[in-house]
């Protein structure tokens, strides 16, 4: 069974003078339901302000709330910040939360909207506004939930605003794997990164994953990871610089999940980017990722033991 966080508010309508579109978010959930896996939805609360101010400035959590945010700071996340786009910038990493809380139980969950990797200290970027990932991984370790969290990003683009807000944790890992050329043009530095050249396609894209995740994760030895499973890898995404196949995201995220289930570790992922005009595909991609998770997870009889 797929537990699968999503809230009504994760779709806004459209900014003006922005490529983004926040329809995906409802897109993804007309995927799963137009697809044969069983899921079963759970809605979030918002983040706690205190929690987003934990990791990113006050003044800025301040500016994004009240709708005050600088047009600069605008122009960096390339949206602006409406009263509903605001809503949800506080349900998104309240998603991640609860997906982590249900992976813990179940051994995985989805939250059908974050991965805003991003997201800086005093601003947004790259369409993050709050950085989901860093939140939630402060929070589990704040509160005792969880004392080393892996923070695995396969997105095509470098998580640059995660490394830089757990940069020191030791408690906490960061492993970016992306296209070495793409956005953003300067890279932070995760605790690993492995920058991949313009055009890798399945097998090779594989070798990498595959020659650095066991090792991290016998000689970390997380409690959960938390995978911001972004879709933009595919050889038809709009932003992407890889070529995946369908076949080749699948494989990718059975041999994530699998490794999990190997060592019983809970796995909630975010869905993080996947653009293109075709909108439809991309939900699809997002969908057929989580069910794919799901139900690797099930076949490998992921029994959470920590």
């Amino acid at each position: 069974m797929l537990h699968v966080v999503h809230h009504p508010a994760y779709v806004s309508p459209a900014p003006a003078d922005s490529q983004f579109r926040f329809d995906k978010y409802g897109l993804v959930m007309e995927a799963l339901r137009l697809g044969a896996a069983a899921f079963t939805v759970h809605e979030p609360d918002p983040m706690p302000r205190e929690w987003i101010e934990a990791v990113h400035d006050p003044a800025y959590v301040s500016e994004v709330l009240t709708l005050n945010l600088p047009r600069e700071k605008e122009r960096r996340i390339g949206f602006p910040i409406s009263e509903r786009v605001a809503r949800r910038s506080t349900l998104s990493p309240g998603g991640t939360w609860l997906a982590a809380k249900l992976a813990m139980e179940h051994g995985y969950a989805a939250n059908a909207a974050g991965g805003s990797h991003h997201a800086l200290h005093e601003s947004g970027a790259g369409y993050c506004i709050f950085n989901d990932l860093a939140i939630v991984a402060n929070r589990l370790v704040a509160e005792g939930l969880a004392e080393r969290i892996l923070v695995l990003d396969l997105d095509v683009h470098q998580g640059d605003g995660t490394a830089r807000l757990l940069e020191g944790r030791s408690e906490i890992f960061t492993l970016s794997m992306h296209a070495e050329k793409n956005f953003p043009a300067r890279k932070a530095r995760s605790s690993l990164d492995i920058a991949l050249a313009d055009g890798v396609m399945d097998d090779e894209y594989m070798a990498a994953l595959m020659d650095a995740l066991p090792m991290v994760l016998d000689r970390f030895g997380p409690d959960i990871i938390l995978y911001q499973a972004g879709v933009d890898v595919h050889a038809d995404d709009r932003l992407g610089r890889l070529a995946l196949s369908d076949a080749g995201l699948e494989t990718r995220d059975r041999a994530v999940m699998s490794q999990a289930a190997q060592r019983g570790i809970p796995l909630a992922s975010t869905m993080g980017g996947g653009y293109g005009a075709d909108r439809m595909a991309v939900a699809r991609r997002h969908a057929a990722s989580m069910t794919t998770l799901a139900d690797e997870a099930a076949r490998a009889g992921l029994s959470v033991h920590r």
